[in-house]
């Protein structure tokens, strides 16, 4: 198969890789589209010693099952491959195994690539009018959903929302928190370009920086960057007795306000990926409508990963989220 791979601090190769074997209980997957995480680009620049190269990178993926019962369903895939067995898991917090597994992270590769395999259990059947580049999409948006489920728990008053970061995961956030019931949300995206995009075909209210008001103003706040100027900003924007929600993982620390935390009794949740009943309610209300019409995605071949990947580093990527074909190439 063909596949994109990671060989090195911003080296991305498109050539031949070994066709997947689904193990028992397992099921072979054509990728049919497959989206950049924030994960891959700082995979790319050398940033993540859990993903090491040569590796082929890639998480959020739908495509075609092949072989079986099942050949030819249309499916999306939850990457993150949990043990089933733990406190954890029997709980019901799948995202919290202790021997999870996530393709585009050894020992199994990602979804940069024509073929996967996956456990049966992973994979959500995607109706016939939805397509594979909209399905891909469970993935980052199953992370904002996890994240506002876990907020509107923490606040359930909460009315106003502000989501830091006008990616995926920022936008996917503020859709979750728009269909579980938050009334009154708003993206900050200092990438004017961005910003636009966001505006004019994603229909968000949009701020910049520049516009955020003094003092806490919002119920919750949403850290879909996770700098610590973007920490402090969440710090700074949410309201006494509000919540803090933490996806982004883009430095470890800094820009935290403890003090003014501890003293306005701000809760603050660190969020990881999502459960697997979140994947399959995020891909309900995608497939049911309450998330819009999910038609933000710039799509081009997987031949062409590197250029994507560069284009989106020097910040001239309107759309959200790109999304590879693999089968055009």
């Amino acid at each position: 198969m063909k596949a994109l791979i990671y060989d090195g601090p911003e080296v991305l190769r498109y050539g031949d890789a070994p066709d997947p074997v689904a193990k028992n209980g397992e099921q072979l997957i054509r990728i049919e589209a497959v989206g950049i995480c924030g994960s891959d680009m700082h995979a790319y620049l050398g940033h993540d010693a859990r993903r090491p190269a040569p590796l082929i990178l890639g998480h959020e993926a739908a495509g075609v099952i092949v072989g079986g019962k099942q050949d030819g369903t249309r499916v999306t895939i939850n990457p993150l491959v949990t043990c089933g067995d733990c406190e954890a898991c029997v709980s019901g917090q799948t995202n919290l195994c202790p021997k999870r597994e996530i393709i585009s992270m050894p020992p199994r590769e990602g979804g940069f690539s024509q073929m996967v395999a996956m456990p049966h259990g992973n994979l959500v059947e995607v109706p016939d009018d939805v397509s594979f580049a909209q399905a891909s999409l469970a993935e980052p948006i199953s992370c904002g959903w996890h994240t506002a489920r876990l907020c509107r728990r923490a606040v359930p008053r909460g009315r106003t929302a502000l989501v830091i970061g006008g990616g995926a995961i920022g936008l996917g956030a503020a859709l979750s928190l728009a269909a579980q019931g938050v009334l009154d949300v708003k993206i900050v995206e200092p990438n004017t370009m961005r910003a636009d995009y966001l505006r004019d075909v994603c229909g968000q209210n949009v701020l910049s920086p520049d516009d955020l008001a003094e003092g806490g103003t919002f119920d919750i706040v949403i850290d879909g960057v996770g700098y610590a100027a973007t920490r402090a900003t969440a710090s700074a924007q949410v309201k006494a007795g509000g919540v803090i929600g933490h996806i982004g993982l883009g430095e470890d620390s800094g820009g935290l306000d403890v003090r003014r935390m501890t003293l306005q009794e701000i809760t603050f949740i660190g969020t990881y990926t999502y459960t697997a009943q979140d994947f399959r309610d995020t891909a309900a209300a995608m497939f049911d409508g309450r998330l819009g019409d999910l038609k933000w995605t710039e799509t081009r071949p997987l031949s062409q990963g590197a250029q994507a990947f560069a284009d989106i580093r020097g910040g001239v990527v309107a759309a959200p989220k790109i999304v590879f074909l693999p089968q055009d190439g």
